[in-house]
Formats: C-alpha cells, sequence, structure tokens
C-alpha cells in the first residue's frame, strides 16, 4: 500500500463515525446541524493540511484551492458530504476523499498544476433537511432564488436563514455568486454508481473483479421530474361504515402506485411514490384525502412524459388531479470533456445516471463537467447498504488523478498509477 492509498484509507476511517446512527447504521448528516459542522470542519483541516487555500462562496459551500483560482480558470473536482436520512457512506463522501486523495497522488509524483485545481465540499446536496437537492450548487448559479431559499422550512419549521443565523452566519449574504462560477473551467465530479451497470458483466453475469468495469465515465443526467397526486375521498368511521358505501381514498392511492409500476415497466423506465401524506390520518378513519408525489425518470424524455400521462388519466379517472412540481429535461455533460476523459481513461464503459448531481447544475449552467463513477456490487444506494470495495475506491482515485493529471499538467497520465 503506497501513501496516496494509505491516506485514502485514513480519511475515509476518519468520516466513519461522523454522523452515523447508531440504531440503523445509516448516516444522518443534514445541512448546517452540528454534524454538518463537524464535516466542514474536517475537510478545512484536511485542506489545511495540504496547504490548500480554503474559501466559502455565498452559499457556503467549500473550495480548497491549489493555486490562484482567479489568475486562470481552473479545473475543480470533489462532491458532497452531507446525506439523505439513514444513507450511505459512499454517496458525496467519496468523491470528497477520493478528490483530497488526488491531491496528494499529485504531490507523490512531484508535479504542480500548471491551473489551479480546486476540491469542492458542496453543501446541502441531498436536500434532506429543507427539500431542495443541490441547494448549494443551485444557489451560486442563480438557479435556486435567494429569497425562495432563505424561506425554505424543515420538518421542525426552521427555516434555512433562521439556520444559517443558529450556525452563525448572515443569511444576506446568501445567494447567486457570479464570481466563484467564473473561476470554474472544468469540474469533474467522482461518485459511487447508484445502480449495478458495473457490477454486470456484457454477458449479463456478475463482474465484480474486472479492473476495466471498476470505473466508468459518465454521459449525462437522464430527464426526471416530480408530480403531486391528490386523491379525493369522504371521512367515515372505520367500524360502521359499509364496504359498499365506502369512497376511500387510499384505495384511489394503490391504483395510481399500480399504474405508475405497469406503466413504467411498459416503457421502459422508471416511476415510484415514495410519499404520502393521508387525511385525516387516523387508524380508525376512512381517508377522505390522500396526496402522493411520484417520481418518474428514464433515458427519454418524450417515455418519462408518457409515462405521467397515462398516470395522470387513471388517476383523472377516479376524480384526482395531477400538478407537475418539477421536471429537468436530459442533462448532457461537456462532450468535449466526455470525450477527453475516455480518451484517457479508454477501458472505462460509457454510463448515464438517473441520479441528480451537482455536476448536473453546473452543466445546465453552461460549466463544462463530466463524471467517473465507481462500481457498487449490488448497485444499493441511499441505503446503509450502499457499498464499494476498497480496490475499487483506489481504482478510482487512480483515474481521477490520470484525468486530472492530464486536464492540469498535459503530462501522460501512464505515469500516475497509485493503486498498484
Amino acid at each position: 500500500m503506497n501513501d496516496v492509498t494509505t491516506s485514502f484509507d485514513r480519511m475515509w476511517g476518519d468520516l466513519e463515525p461522523v454522523g452515523r446512527h447508531a440504531g440503523t447504521g445509516g448516516y444522518r448528516r443534514y445541512a448546517w446541524t452540528r454534524t454538518d459542522h463537524d464535516l466542514r470542519e474536517w475537510f478545512a483541516a484536511e485542506c489545511a493540511a495540504r496547504g490548500l487555500d480554503l474559501v466559502e462562496d455565498r452559499a457556503g459551500n467549500q473550495w480548497g484551492w491549489w493555486g490562484d483560482p482567479d489568475a486562470a480558470p481552473g479545473v475543480v473536482i470533489g462532491s458532497h458530504l452531507d446525506s439523505v436520512p439513514d444513507g450511505g457512506a459512499f454517496d458525496g463522501p467519496l468523491g470528497v476523499v477520493s478528490a483530497l486523495a488526488t491531491v496528494d497522488a499529485l504531490r507523490e509524483a512531484g508535479m504542480a498544476p500548471d491551473v489551479p485545481l480546486g476540491v469542492v465540499n458542496f453543501v446541502d446536496e441531498e436536500g434532506a433537511r429543507f427539500g431542495i437537492a443541490c441547494a448549494g450548487s443551485r444557489i451560486i448559479t442563480g438557479a435556486l432564488d435567494a429569497d425562495r431559499a432563505r424561506s425554505l422550512t424543515d420538518a421542525d419549521g426552521v427555516t434555512m436563514a433562521e439556520a444559517w443565523r443558529s450556525a452563525g452566519r448572515d443569511p444576506e449574504t446568501l445567494g447567486r455568486d457570479d464570481e466563484t462560477v467564473r473561476r470554474i473551467g472544468r469540474f469533474v465530479e467522482l461518485h459511487v454508481e447508484q445502480g449495478k451497470a458495473l457490477a454486470i458483466a456484457p454477458d449479463g453475469g456478475d463482474d465484480l473483479t474486472d479492473p476495466a468495469r471498476a470505473v466508468a465515465v459518465g454521459t449525462d443526467i437522464w430527464p426526471h421530474g416530480r408530480w403531486r397526486i391528490d386523491i379525493p375521498g369522504e371521512a367515515n368511521h372505520a367500524g360502521t361504515t359499509r364496504i359498499e358505501d365506502r369512497r376511500d381514498a387510499m384505495l384511489g392511492l394503490a391504483e395510481v402506485v399500480q399504474a405508475a409500476r405497469s406503466y413504467a415497466v411498459g416503457l421502459g423506465c422508471v416511476a415510484t411514490v415514495g410519499k404520502v401524506d393521508v387525511v385525516p390520518g387516523g387508524v380508525n378513519a376512512i381517508p377522505s384525502h390522500v396526496t402522493a408525489w411520484l417520481d418518474a425518470r428514464g433515458q427519454s424524455e418524450h417515455v418519462v412524459h408518457a409515462v405521467v400521462d397515462a398516470v395522470s388519466s387513471e388517476a383523472a379517472r377516479l376524480g384526482a388531479t395531477t400538478t407537475e412540481e418539477s421536471w429537468t429535461p436530459t442533462t448532457a455533460f461537456d462532450t468535449r470533456l466526455v470525450d477527453r476523459l475516455h480518451g484517457i481513461l479508454p477501458d472505462a464503459p460509457l454510463l448515464g445516471t438517473g441520479a441528480g448531481h451537482d455536476a448536473g447544475i453546473l452543466a445546465t449552467h453552461g460549466v463544462p463537467s463530466a463524471m467517473l463513477f465507481v462500481r457498487n456490487p449490488t448497485g444499493v444506494s441511499h441505503s446503509p447498504s450502499e457499498s464499494a470495495s476498497t480496490e475499487d475506491c483506489h481504482h478510482g482515485v487512480t483515474a481521477l488523478t490520470a484525468v486530472v493529471t492530464e486536464l492540469c499538467t498535459g503530462k501522460d497520465p501512464e505515469s500516475m498509477s497509485v493503486a498498484r
């Protein structure tokens, strides 16, 4: 084991207990909490140990710079440290730890970047506390208005502005940050795969040992959206109301869920009803109203809309209404950057993803962005079962180091293998 892999393993061990719930084994790392503060302090200390200049932008994202980011647009690597409720260890932190290990690999090889190199920790990527995913990148690009961001509330009714004040910050400074965005010449985000495409060999069997399938180059983020479906019913007594006299909104929900599954399977995409609100919500009361939220994603915008239109028609037959709450079309990563990454890593598969990322927000804003994905043996994500082997994580550092070496120095990445 060399110094770089030792550094990776040490950082991974340091992060392992932070925010981990003793009962579930999952992580509860939410924005602007004590746990988030501890993670930010850890990141700041790691940047300081490497002599990186740490700055924060107007959304609270942390940037560790090697070189002057105002001298020329730089290459940025990194990801996020927050989690979904009871999430896994790899979603986000793998990209941050790998980025810091990449800095170590360059130093070990005696190389210094010819352009500024930044390592970023994006804040509130999961949106677990305030409900807006990729809030940190959305705010600095202007995709999320500052006034709206400040007014977002968590489950306890605490606004983002109040959370900022509790964290010792002035919420009036929160907002779009063009100066920060201008510093990003190219962004490459390494992330654990949130599916199992890399764990499946071309012949359809499992393949967890082929080093060529340890890392993929991301091509795009699938189109995706969320819709609210309001299903009417009539409240009544659960014990005295005859079955034939009931208007049970929960039965309507069951039909909507089944329709979403059926149409998604038939049209080749995915659809999920993962959140519902039941009124009046009593065990002994027939529901008078159910609100359900549908998440639909797929490789084609047309197919996703076809699924939602079909589910909406089924819902309308029940007297329900469907309202679009968000829609994001296909987000293609920068073609020239993707081609360059694939040229550096010619054996790596090309892979699209159904999950959203800060790289997608920056790409939509016009920042040349791309991603690398590290193999996930089971494909499970947003769960304590999320995983990647230590060997594959090291392969990820090797791949990211090769990419940064060429993007920042123009030198041959063949000399930069760190995971022997």
